[in-house]
């Protein structure tokens, strides 16, 4: 495992649409565990395999309620909707009010390639958005509504 760069402000690898992860191999199982090391090095709740240079359809996410790792998520419902604070690993420095919905549930794959469905609430599903829209190379400063 290892900690890896996270790209920053302009790098234009976080503005392009990630691919779809085809076949779970140990190259992927390295990316998640190397993206998970960078995700607690950096004191983040989440992190989007584009947001390591990789343009990969690849989160891990952890919001004090244990650490979720999905493959090509997809969010399958929302419910909802709160306005809260938010910033990014990617934008140090930069916080803002984004609308989200306050439940989603998103299905992908684990690490096995067993097909998972989880369910997110507040911060949850915050996380989970935020992140889905790094692999569809959207920053939360595209959705912004205040500036803090």
């Amino acid at each position: 495992m290892a900690i890896r760069i996270i790209r920053k402000d302009d790098d234009p690898v976080l503005r392009k649409q990630s691919k779809t992860v085809d076949k779970i191999d140990e190259r992927v199982l390295l990316l998640l565990d190397d993206m998970v090391e960078t995700m607690y090095h950096a004191d983040g709740v989440g992190l989007a395999a584009p947001q390591v240079g990789v343009l990969k359809r690849i989160i891990v996410i952890d919001t004090g309620e244990g650490l979720i790792e999905l493959i090509n998520p997809e969010i399958i419902k929302e419910d909802g909707e709160i306005c809260d604070n938010e910033g990014c690993l990617s934008l140090p420095g930069i916080s803002g009010k984004v609308v989200r919905p306050k439940r989603v549930t998103v299905k992908g794959l684990d690490r096995n390639g067993k097909e998972t469905i989880i369910e997110g609430e507040d911060l949850l599903a915050r996380a989970i958005c935020h992140e889905v829209d790094h692999l569809q190379g959207i920053l939360f400063t595209d959705r912004i509504i205040d500036e803090d």
